[in-house]
């Protein structure tokens, strides 16, 4: 029996999407659905949502849930991770105190300090996930969604690398989505490979047919001067290689752009864009809440099938598919540090997600990586020896931080939001 359990299940959007997914695949339509959530009434919509998929898909799973993690683990093949601890309030803190010190973020949910203090609070729940699983499902893969996908990804390995865990992102499919439809050339033509880290991996190769499409795109942005007011086209034309994740994101990962004006202006960067996000998504699952209420069909239609269903599916029934997934690196990417995340290829088959080995990025590419990479090791190390000094350390070589702040308001800015997210933070990490 498949049993593919949910925790973050009352995400409503993602739930309902990753269900959509799931449920038209002809093989998984009678799999075992466990629905796991810490609140009473997004757990009841959650399972109206897998409910009310069903029906409309003519699907007929077992749906279970429960408010227990333990009791939801029970007899699991797949766990898919979508929690969010602190949800809104902890996202709102997470920008407002940054905002009083001068320092602009966009999503803030990968790096910078958002990103640091959204780990801080997740790796404790991702640790008991970890532990509960190895007693309870040892078997089962973890398919995580929930951000910081790098940071998270490299404290799994650091604390649990027995556990068969992969990062699932749609970044670098979107990524050669959109640039396919900007040049004008259809999808399922086009070939494809995309390495680095997850929210700053670099599409090495994009072709049609054998023949490079970076060529085409220098075309389109030589003929539209707009084109390259965005942070993602500035850094592709400097560096060679698109970067795989949107302008927003990207604009926050480097030191270039986001303590001036004038670049803010200039590549039309939505400073404290994920606030909109973030209450977007609490209006959209009342919504969907309401919705349900009412008897309401679902908008079930998909552009595109996300990766943990197909995942599932490829393991299910040997089909083989290739993604882009969150790994430790070991031995993957050559110039890049041996043992946290990295994106790369994978096959998925029958025996599970197989990372394929990249060799060495450009030169340029692993350059712009590597302090990336440094704010993520640095805050995976605070959290493994409790160490508070090195959250500090992390904020202090983070790019963006480091360009605004002197390291006495990196200090202060630290300490004030360990202060805001209390019992959230690790007891070890909230003095120095």
């Amino acid at each position: 029996m498949t049993v593919i359990t949910f925790l973050g299940a009352g995400s409503v959007v993602f739930t309902r999407e990753l269900l959509a997914d799931l449920l038209s695949f002809d093989e998984l339509r009678g799999v075992t659905l466990s629905l796991h959530d810490i609140d009473q009434e997004r757990l009841e919509t959650a399972e109206a949502i897998a409910r009310r998929t069903a029906e409309q898909l003519g699907a007929a799973p077992e749906i279970r849930t429960s408010l227990d993690r333990r009791r939801a683990l029970e007899g699991s093949t797949y766990v898919i991770n979508a929690i969010q601890v602190g949800m809104h309030a902890a996202t709102v803190r997470d920008f407002e105190i940054p905002a009083k010190y001068g320092l602009r973020q966009t999503i803030g949910d990968t790096l910078g300090v958002g990103g640091i203090f959204r780990a801080l609070r997740t790796f404790p729940v991702l640790e008991g996930i970890a532990k509960d699983m190895l007693e309870i499902c040892p078997d089962a893969w973890l398919l995580n969604y929930t951000n910081p996908m790098a940071m998270n990804i490299g404290y799994l390995a650091a604390v649990a690398p027995e556990l068969k865990a992969v990062g699932l992102c749609h970044s670098v499919f979107w990524t050669v989505h959109d640039l396919c439809e900007l040049i004008g050339v259809p999808l399922d033509e086009v070939d494809y490979t995309g390495a680095g880290v997850n929210h700053q991996a670099w599409l090495l190769r994009w072709e049609h047919r054998g023949e490079s499409l970076y060529p085409r795109l220098d075309e389109k942005l030589a003929s539209d001067p707009e084109l390259s007011r965005r942070v993602r086209m500035d850094m592709y034309s400097r560096l060679g290689y698109f970067p795989t994740e949107t302008s927003e994101h990207s604009s926050e990962y480097v030191p270039w752009y986001l303590h001036t004006d004038a670049e803010v202006e200039r590549l039309r960067i939505p400073v404290g864009d994920y606030l909109r996000i973030s209450q977007d998504n609490l209006d959209e699952y009342a919504r969907v809440r309401d919705d349900l209420r009412e008897g309401k069909p679902l908008d079930l239609h998909r552009e595109a099938t996300e990766y943990a269903p197909q995942v599932i599916h490829s393991m299910e029934t040997g089909v083989i598919r290739r993604i882009h997934g969150n790994v430790a690196n070991r031995g993957l990417i050559s110039n890049l540090p041996e043992n946290y995340a990295v994106e790369v290829p994978c096959v998925v088959d029958r025996l599970g997600v197989r990372p394929e080995r990249v060799g060495a990025l450009p030169a340029q590419c692993a350059a712009v990586n590597r302090p990336f990479v440094s704010v993520g090791e640095l805050t995976v190390r605070a959290a493994v020896e409790g160490d508070p000094l090195k959250v500090r350390q992390a904020a202090m070589v983070d790019p963006n931080t480091a360009a605004t702040l002197t390291l006495d308001q990196i200090w202060e800015l630290c300490d004030e939001l360990t202060a805001a997210h209390g019992d959230l933070i690790p007891e070890p990490l909230r003095a120095l």
